[in-house]
């Protein structure tokens, strides 16, 4: 499971590699049009979307470390965070992650507004593809916590193919976030 996963993963690589090409490419022919479009970038707002995801995989390893010690839940109250199980962190992750896509969503919404669309210039076109796809990828981590979070419930015990489960989750989690931090360096902040 985890060697596939490895492999899927490096397939991805390869499909954001493209975006990132023809990113490149079309602001290399329409570097005017470029200039003009990314003025129109909330770049703060957006660095604290970053920060909140990127932060979120902070919150998914704590998950795994826990799932590795075979802690599914905590152990003590929701206020103490060192008891938090996998669960727990998990649940962070997901929250983390959902703003992160509500925050994209708005962002979609003030950009449309300023008539950066798919239809109405190359860059709007690779724009949206580009964290657009990513979102996609983002929701569906989203999914597989739920997966993971609804697996170790229905469960009568915690096992050990449910931990690697919450690694491989985690892999998938961690590199949608790198792939996003390329990304936002790439659209926000190179000029």
């Amino acid at each position: 499971m985890t060697v596939g996963t490895i492999v899927w993963l490096s397939s991805e690589l390869m499909f954001f590699a493209a975006l990132f090409a023809a990113y490149f490419s079309i602001r290399a022919v329409s570097t005017d049009l470029w200039i003009v479009e990314t003025a129109k970038l909330n770049v703060p707002f957006a660095a604290v979307n970053t920060l909140v995801l990127v932060l979120s995989s902070v919150t998914c390893q704590w998950g795994v470390f826990a799932a590795e010690r075979g802690r599914a839940g905590r152990t003590g109250t929701i206020l103490q965070v060192g008891q938090w199980g996998m669960r727990e962190w998990f649940v962070l992750t997901y929250l983390m992650g959902a703003f992160f896509i509500g925050g994209q969503a708005l962002e979609y919404a003030e950009l449309v507004k300023e008539n950066v669309t798919i239809a109405a210039s190359p860059y709007g076109s690779v724009f949206y593809l580009a964290t657009g796809f990513h979102g996609l990828h983002v929701v569906g981590g989203l999914i597989a916590f739920l997966l993971v979070l609804g697996r170790t419930f229905m469960a009568r015990r915690f096992t050990h193919e449910q931990a690697i489960t919450a690694i491989v989750v985690s892999y998938y989690w961690h590199f949608v976030d790198v792939v996003w931090i390329g990304l936002f360096a790439t659209v926000y902040l190179i000029k």
